[in-house]
């Protein structure tokens, strides 16, 4: 199957509202404008290197979305670059990168990173943790950064009932927040969950972005 064939193929698959992020890291540009060419147009990356290298040699209309692990010290380097930060992780990266849009005179739309995998290698908040930064009202101190909703991974496994629960428990602490602890607050509607072998199960436990990539690129180079 070819890239663009993929591409289409998945976009006639996937509900109406939810969007597809094509994971586009490790890959060449090339294969990134195949897929650009089929209609596609949101690309994931997790690299900022990668990232600033490949965003010059690329239609400016892609929504770039930064799904990897953010360092600190790399933050200043992808503001107003990226449509969505999904992988926010600790409530240092967040104001770190409140601050330095708030410096770049841009606003800056990300998600927050929720951990609910069994591994212990995966970063994100733990569902307590987002409830009660939500819950403290913390947001009321960013100036220039939207929070659109979260993200998150299910546990590494073959045992689809626990990747099932897995996406229903960040599903769960969305909807909690948004309906329950913060109602009042505008353009949180995004769940970032499912990747290119368990996007289905994400998909009808609530997700509205899906990311996926060996599916449409292959396997890494």
């Amino acid at each position: 199957m070819s890239i663009a064939s993929e591409i289409i193929r998945l976009r006639q698959e996937l509900p109406e509202g939810v969007l597809l992020c094509a994971v586009s890291k490790f890959h060449p540009a090339s294969a990134i404008r195949e897929a650009y060419d089929a209609g596609q147009r949101i690309f994931g990356e997790s690299r900022v290197q990668e990232l600033l290298e490949k965003i010059p040699q690329l239609p400016d209309d892609i929504d770039w979305h930064f799904i990897g692990h953010l360092q600190t010290n790399k933050v200043k380097q992808i503001i107003g670059k990226t449509a969505l930060i999904e992988s926010v992780d600790s409530e240092k990266l967040l104001t770190l990168i409140d601050s330095e849009s708030r410096k770049a005179g841009v606003v800056t739309r990300v998600l927050m990173q929720l951990h609910v995998a069994q591994e212990e290698t995966k970063f994100g908040f733990l569902p307590d943790e987002l409830r009660d930064y939500f819950r403290l009202r913390k947001f009321e101190s960013l100036t220039n950064t939207h929070i659109c909703g979260v993200m998150g991974m299910a546990s590494n496994t073959d045992d689809v009932a626990r990747v099932r629960a897995d996406f229903a428990a960040i599903a769960s602490v969305f909807r909690e927040i948004s309906v329950e602890i913060a109602p009042d607050l505008r353009g949180f509607d995004l769940v970032s969950m499912g990747m290119s072998h368990d996007w289905p199960i994400a998909v009808e436990e609530g997700a509205t972005i899906v990311r996926i990539g060996s599916m449409i690129f292959g396997e890494r180079r």
